[in-house]
């Protein structure tokens, strides 16, 4: 099989192919057995990849890899990217472990090819606890409902990005969102409506904001996001923009149309404060903003005197 841009399953070779595959591998036995040894060391899995590119480049000189599984929004890359490649869909009986190109700057021999298959191989099984490794960490920080980060998620991203705002002088920002009315959604329409509301919300949310901004449920109806290299007037014009979004959110009940507002309070991290400073400014925004009525965005007036100083 020469390169192309079709990407193939894995399984899919002919007789005369699978003779070759035999015949390369038996040169390097060695080599084959120490890959096996090493991608048994980490779940990480830029790890695997970059240890299973390190050997193959032993035997089939490759100047790049590409590893996406789309069902999963994983995408990582490793070297270079060149004009030829060769393409496999990683699949398995039981499971689909993504995709996988190779590429360089010369072409593939049909023996270098048969090469990279039997070395896949040994990838399939690492790759695969890879992914179940990633999927349980993603479990463990994220929100069941909601789908957005926990509180441990969130108390982790809050402590590296205070560390990248001292360390680089970045502006970090930080937005707290309530539900409007959530008591009276759940006392009205019951809990099951209230855990829809709660969903759809988030979704919303994950959906408008970019895709560096970081989303957590805070507790109960308030969420809080996390918005890294934005001071205080991009965080307004994003907040801005999601309650917007949030106005038009229509959620069915029966005949009816539940129509869902939010309150927003925001607050941009100042030096040589703390964490909790910087939540304790944004809640007292909200506060502020649900006294004003509600379904408006109100900035902690901290932080804003310092942003026009």
């Amino acid at each position: 099989m020469q390169e192309s841009n079709q990407v193939t399953p894995l399984q899919v070779r002919s007789n005369p192919t699978r003779k070759a595959t035999r015949l390369a591998v038996q040169e390097d036995p060695a080599l084959r057995h120490k890959l096996i040894h090493e991608l048994q060391t980490t779940l990480d899995l830029r790890e695997l990849l970059e240890i299973f590119l390190k050997h193959l480049n032993r035997q089939v000189p490759i100047g790049g890899l590409h590893y996406r599984h789309p069902a999963r929004a994983i995408q990582l890359h490793l070297g270079n990217d060149n004009l030829h490649h060769c393409d496999y869909r990683l699949i398995t009986p039981r499971d689909n472990l993504g995709e996988i190109r190779f590429n360089r700057t010369r072409r593939f021999s049909e023996t270098e090819l048969a090469c990279i298959e039997s070395l896949l191989g040994t990838l399939i099984h690492p790759l695969h606890n890879g992914l179940r490794y990633k999927d349980a960490l993603q479990a463990a920080l994220q929100d069941p409902l909601t789908g957005a980060g926990n509180r441990v998620a969130m108390d982790t991203a809050v402590r590296r990005e205070l560390q990248m705002a001292n360390r680089y002088r970045q502006p970090l920002s930080l937005v707290m969102i309530d539900i409007d009315h959530f008591k009276h959604i759940n006392d009205t329409y019951g809990h099951a409506m209230g855990d829809e509301v709660l969903h759809e919300v988030a979704q919303t949310l994950m959906r408008v904001a970019r895709t560096t901004d970081m989303l957590f449920r805070y507790g109960g109806e308030e969420f809080a996001l996390l918005l890294s290299n934005t001071n205080l007037e991009g965080a307004a014009n994003i907040a801005e923009r999601l309650r917007e979004t949030l106005e038009t959110l229509e959620i069915e009940q029966g005949n009816q149309k539940l129509a869902i507002t939010a309150s927003f309070g925001l607050a941009q991290y100042l030096p040589a404060t703390q964490a909790k400073d910087l939540f304790s400014q944004a809640d007292r925004a909200l506060y502020e903003a649900k006294r004003r009525g509600r379904n408006c965005v109100v900035t902690a007036p901290e932080t804003e005197a310092q942003a026009s100083a």
